[in-house]
């Protein structure tokens, strides 16, 4: 009983406060002209209102003052609210990479020697277990850098990273309730619940986005669940325990926007160009090009997600660098496909 109300009033209170602050936000945007251009995000004409980061930050933030232990999550929201901040002033002057990179250092830091969140081992992999005090730093700078921004990438078209994110702190959730792990439970249906409400807003034709106010809180947010998913594994009491397996479900969970970023910077790197240089070279631009529409492209890549974890299944008694290395093969191969089928199209175009 006690997990359920782990789950519920954090879900409740986060869906609460966020469901009723976009509306607001909306109709300031409106009046005050804060738009995300059609030619900034490249798939949309119209003018949209941002700041839906806003109503998710303070669905977060009002969930977790309530039902988390402060002294077990503070460098938690200090961090988040950092990052909250470098968001809203990207969204407001448009921050040079560069600069928002430094303040995600800054917030990342307090995680790792305040928080004391460091991946401390690589689990076997490559016949590695615990790891110098050193690499764990910047092992564990680089994933969370990663994973910031790929999920901020992601955010491209109407309900896709919103979606994807429900799915995945959905998941994150399952694993800590049967790791017994309460205060990451929290975490991850707060981010749940926060999400859920801004959905209804974001789904085509959206009314508003979360911009890099919400993206970089959310891809933060991610981190910190990552983080703790790869040093803790699955451990189900007096059933299957996974203890070294942390890694594997970590990047099972978060395919979509890990994969397409490493594709796409693979992609410009080797193409000559800068790796941050925007392009439309992402998975839903693809699936936007053949011509299915934000609606369509979006469910497919939330089908693809689920599929995605169910398969995991099937890899997950595997060693940890077979199952990283089958997933790579499957999700990359899998995520060819539409561009394979835009080269066929443009090819019998031309003839």
């Amino acid at each position: 009983m006690n997990s359920l109300l782990h789950i519920v009033f954090p879900l409740l209170t986060s869906f609460v406060v966020t469901y009723f602050a976009i509306p607001k936000i909306i109709h300031f945007a409106n009046k005050n002209n804060f738009f995300a251009k059609g030619g900034r995000r490249h798939s949309h004409e119209k003018k949209t209102p941002i700041f839906g980061g806003i109503a998710i930050s303070a669905g977060l933030l009002f969930s977790l003052l309530f039902w988390a232990k402060l002294e077990e999550i503070q460098f938690i929201l200090v961090s988040l609210i950092i990052v909250h901040f470098i968001g809203l002033l990207d969204d407001l002057l448009s921050l040079t990479p560069i600069k928002k990179l430094i303040g995600l250092f800054f917030a990342i830091f307090i995680l790792m020697f305040l928080g004391d969140l460091q991946i401390k081992s690589f689990h076997n992999l490559f016949g590695i277990q615990e790891i110098p005090e050193l690499v764990a730093i910047l092992f564990t700078l680089f994933v969370a850098v990663i994973i910031t921004n790929a999920y901020n990438l992601i955010d491209g078209i109407d309900g896709l990273a919103g979606g994807l994110g429900v799915i995945a702190s959905f998941v994150f959730g399952l694993i800590f309730l049967f790791n017994c792990d309460i205060q990451y439970v929290i975490l991850s249906f707060t981010l749940f619940g926060a999400l859920l409400a801004y959905l209804k807003y974001n789904f085509n034709p959206a009314s508003i986005f979360m911009g890099d106010t919400g993206s970089l809180v959310i891809g933060l947010f991610f981190s910190i669940l990552s983080i703790r998913l790869i040093n803790e594994g699955v451990n189900i009491p007096n059933d299957h325990q996974y203890i070294n397996k942390g890694p594997f479900i970590t990047i099972v969970i978060l395919a979509i926007p890990l994969f397409d970023t490493f594709r796409v910077f693979f992609i410009r790197i080797f193409s000559g160009y800068h790796p941050l240089r925007p392009d439309r070279n992402h998975i839903h631009h693809a699936l936007l090009d053949l011509g299915l529409g934000h609606k369509m492209s979006t469910f497919i890549l939330y089908i693809y997600s689920v599929v995605i974890v169910f398969l995991s299944y099937f890899m997950i008694d595997m060693s940890l660098g077979l199952s990283i290395f089958l997933l790579s093969i499957i999700v990359l191969g899998s995520m060819s496909i539409p561009f394979i089928l835009i080269r066929i199209k443009k090819t019998k175009s031309e003839k």
